[in-house]
């Protein structure tokens, strides 16, 4: 009887074991967002670890912007200390558009390099336009901004992505402006690969020296508005984005350890969704 209840025993810890062991590498239970649309990736595989609509297309807002400093960046002999003297147009448009600005000041000489900062931290649509002023081609200010806007549709088309296509260098859209979180996320994570993009979306708050009208200096201050930044551990970037039809938006992306994790929501119904919609998603994808 001894060696019975020994045996029995036995197996019950064997099988108990086995059972503990089986539930501590159970898959993660896919999270539930409510962003209208997700997608996630491994960034160093391309892997997906989670999609919700990741094919749908929908406005994108302000991570239309990722594409303008992907497109800038690839400009062949890119000077990033080059200066870009500030022009009327820009501030005029802000107004306009009642549009989010990087308080650029007219006269002021600002380098392409601080205008990709201006860009992507306080999402100045100023600084969009310089640059796609700067870096399109044509003998009039609007030539050049539909030639810059026609090299962002190239590259998405280089890119394959048959769900993505814009009107504008902002996001600031006629109706014509929109991709897909698998989209976006593919642009962001080519993006990620230069490592002036990288160094520039991970920064949480920059003070730049510029150049004035007259020859001084001031500095000009931005801070990111991506707070991902400041609330999830090891997060790296990299664009917000919001408006009355693309809602709350982010393309985010996170290292722990040699994983990066990289995705866009789109479409979350307030700030405080599209952070906890982004934390979920973050949390899922490292533990997958």
């Amino acid at each position: 009887m001894r060696s019975a209840v020994t045996v029995s025993l036995t197996a019950s810890a064997v099988l108990a074991g086995g059972l503990f062991a089986g539930q501590a590498h159970a898959a993660p239970p896919i999270p539930s967002i409510t962003a209208a649309g997700g997608f996630v990736m491994n960034n160093a595989t391309g892997t997906t670890l989670y999609g919700k609509a990741g094919d749908t297309r929908r406005s994108t807002g302000s991570t239309t912007k990722i594409m303008t400093a992907k497109v800038v960046l690839a400009q062949p002999n890119l000077n990033l200390d080059a200066k870009v003297t500030v022009q009327k147009a820009y501030s005029d448009y802000i107004v306009a558009k009642n549009a989010s600005s990087a308080r650029l000041i007219v006269g002021d000489k600002v380098t392409v390099r601080q205008l990709l900062y201006g860009l992507m931290l306080p999402s100045g649509c100023d600084a969009a336009y310089a640059l796609a002023d700067k870096f399109g081609t044509g003998s009039t200010r609007a030539a050049r901004i539909k030639s810059f806007i026609g090299k962002m549709n190239d590259e998405a088309r280089k890119l394959g992505l048959r769900n993505t296509h814009f009107d504008s260098f902002d996001g600031i859209s006629s109706g014509q402006n929109y991709s897909t979180p698998r989209d976006l996320t593919k642009i962001a994570s080519g993006a990620m690969k230069n490592s002036t993009f990288r160094a520039i979306v991970k920064t949480k708050s920059t003070t730049q020296k510029v150049t004035t009208k007259t020859g001084g200096y001031r500095y000009m201050s931005w801070t990111n508005t991506n707070k991902l930044l400041s609330t999830y551990s090891g997060a790296i970037g990299v664009k917000t984005g919001s408006g009355p039809q693309a809602k709350y938006c982010l393309v985010f992306a996170a290292t722990r350890g040699t994983k990066t994790v990289i995705g866009t929501v789109l479409a979350s119904p307030s700030e405080t969704n599209r952070a906890a919609d982004v934390k979920k998603l973050l949390d899922y994808g490292f533990a997958k």
